[in-house]
Order: C-alpha cells, then structure tokens, then sequence
C-alpha cells in the first residue's frame, strides 16, 4: 500500500467498457516522514470518494481488484481509504481539516 495526494481529476470519454462508470483520479506519492508530495504519478480507480486535495491510501498490482467496485476490472490502481491522520514517530505529518 502507498500514500498519496489527490492532486486531479481524470476524464476518459472513451475508454474499455469494464472501466464505465469507475471515477478516476490523479494522484502523486507523498512522503510519508514529511507529508510532502513527491515526483512521479499515476491514476488510480476511487473506490471510496475520495477528492482533489485529500491524502489517500492505495493499492496496486493484483491487489487492486480486490474491492467491491473494482473486483475483476482492468484496472492497477485503486484508492481504497481517505486518510484522517498521519502519525509518524509521535508528530502528526498530517492532519485532514
């Protein structure tokens, strides 16, 4: 599992039809000692309504199909639950408002 920051939305008009009806999103790696947003990237299915701005917990790889929304679709990526708190070593890295 990895965290990650919601940082857009992504709209696919046409697109394999398993994927119909699935919302996806934006989201970048963060690090967890610091909270801060790294490089890199990918979309990821949201399973849980998750929005622009919120830290995420995400699955990938096979595990990614494991949800209720997502079981048996093509997907590699999927946001799994909205974190509320990010504790590491005692200090909050990150607190949802």
């Amino acid at each position: 599992m990895q965290l990650a920051k919601v940082i857009g939305t992504v709209v696919a008009s046409r697109k394999e039809a398993e994927l119909s009806g699935l919302k996806l999103l934006a989201v970048a790696p963060i690090d967890v000692r610091t909270g801060a947003v790294k490089d890199g990237g990918l979309v990821a299915v949201d399973s849980v309504g998750a929005g622009v701005g919120e830290v995420v917990l995400l699955c990938s790889g096979s595990s990614a199909r494991q949800t209720t929304v997502t079981q048996n679709r093509p997907v590699d990526a999927t946001i799994m639950a909205i974190v509320d708190i990010l504790e590491v070593g005692g200090k909050v890295v990150f607190q949802k408002d």
